[in-house]
């Protein structure tokens, strides 16, 4: 795992890769991506390109954050991860469930949801902003089910970075919007929910690439699997055989209907 270290001066550098017990405390970003042109990636870092990048100003908002909370690590999947290097993808893949969860916060940053009150401190009404907190497109996105569900601590902050809320004071209009168990946003093991039901979290949401459908649940259903781009709808089915064997050869037909290409 690697991750970007803040300095005193506010900028940022990548550490080495981590492992085990050499990882230290961090933050984690969840956003939706931009096109990927406008998106910082793991090689703009290395070569010091990049600050022109709109996806610039989401890496600087991380690393404010989480100096503020007194942490000096933070991870950001655009460009932590160096994805032509397809080993380390793969191990990214299929960890990513873990990282969220082994956060010490995790910030989502909903880039349509605006507080245009310029106020340092101000404190608006919840109702001038839920309506667009509701109707995110992060709430449509595959990979960020488990960046709701995975970490512990979840702030929402707006385009501006203000701070709406956390996973729990905002726990009501999330379950109203996702339809997942409050006990599973509370941290309840995944195992307690059957495979139909995890399946209906996802059901709506959609992916750019058409393996990440089945990629982005991995963590979800505690499941281990190749990464193979270009395989198309044979990702799914590859989930649907690991999920069937994980659940003792139990039929996943009524399952898939519900989260279809």
């Amino acid at each position: 795992m690697r991750l970007l270290k803040c300095g005193s001066g506010g900028e940022f550098s990548l550490t080495d890769d981590r492992t085990g017990d050499d990882i230290p405390p961090y933050a984690a970003l969840s956003h939706t991506w931009a096109e990927d042109y406008e998106e910082v990636t793991f090689k703009d870092l290395m070569e010091g390109t990049g600050k022109s990048k709109a996806g610039y100003d989401k890496i600087k908002f991380c690393g404010r954050q989480a100096t503020k909370d007194g942490l000096h690590y933070f991870w950001i999947d655009t460009c932590c991860i160096d994805k032509s290097n397809s080993t380390e993808l793969q191990e990214a893949i299929n960890s990513m469930f873990r990282w969220y969860r082994d956060a010490t916060k995790c910030y989502v940053h909903l880039a349509d949801v605006s507080i245009s009150d310029s106020r340092e401190n101000a404190q608006l009404p919840q109702s001038t902003w839920e309506p667009e907190f509701r109707s995110s497109r992060w709430f449509t996105r595959g990979w960020t089910l488990q960046e709701l569900i995975a970490p512990r601590s979840v702030d929402f902050f707006s385009r501006e970075g203000k701070r709406l809320g956390d996973k729990k004071s905002l726990e009501r209009q999330i379950h109203e919007i996702t339809g997942v168990d409050i006990g599973a946003l509370r941290g309840a093991p995944l195992s307690r929910y059957g495979v139909q039901e995890r399946m209906s979290w996802a059901a709506k949401r959609q992916t750019t690439r058409k393996e990440d459908k089945a990629y982005s649940l991995l963590g979800i259903f505690n499941i281990y699997m190749p990464i193979i781009y270009g395989e198309g709808e044979n990702a799914f089915f590859r989930l649907q055989r690991k999920i069937e064997k994980s659940s003792k050869g139990r039929s996943f037909d009524r399952y898939s209907a519900a989260y279809s290409y």
